[in-house]
């Protein structure tokens, strides 16, 4: 369960991650409060993962989905740009994301 959690907490760093973008530097009402309203979402489930989950696991985690996450919707949505040197980084990060998981009991 708590990886479950997790995983929805690194999704919400995403969609507050993208509706940052999108406000406009708070400029812009409805994108802001996604954005709050997401964070906060965001944390309490990041906190709730953390009951059972080791801080340094559970953190690498949820930055991990996030960076990766907002690198996708950058690609798929914004038109930035895809280089392989990007690519590979992207890899690395998610191979360390694996193994943590791997690493980490259940």
């Amino acid at each position: 369960m708590a990886w479950l959690l997790l995983l929805v907490a690194g999704a919400l760093e995403v969609v507050w991650a993208y509706a940052m973008k999108l406000s406009q530097g708070f400029s812009q009402f409805v994108p802001s409060a996604v954005t709050l309203v997401a964070m906060l979402g965001s944390v309490v489930l990041l906190g709730l993962a953390m009951r059972s989950l080791p801080l340094g696991t559970a953190y690498a985690v949820w930055t991990g989905i996030g960076a990766v996450g907002a690198f996708l919707v950058g690609i798929l949505w914004l038109g930035e740009a895809v280089t392989p040197l990007r690519l590979v980084a992207v890899g690395l990060i998610v191979a360390g994301l694996l193994l943590l998981k791997l690493a980490t009991p259940d």
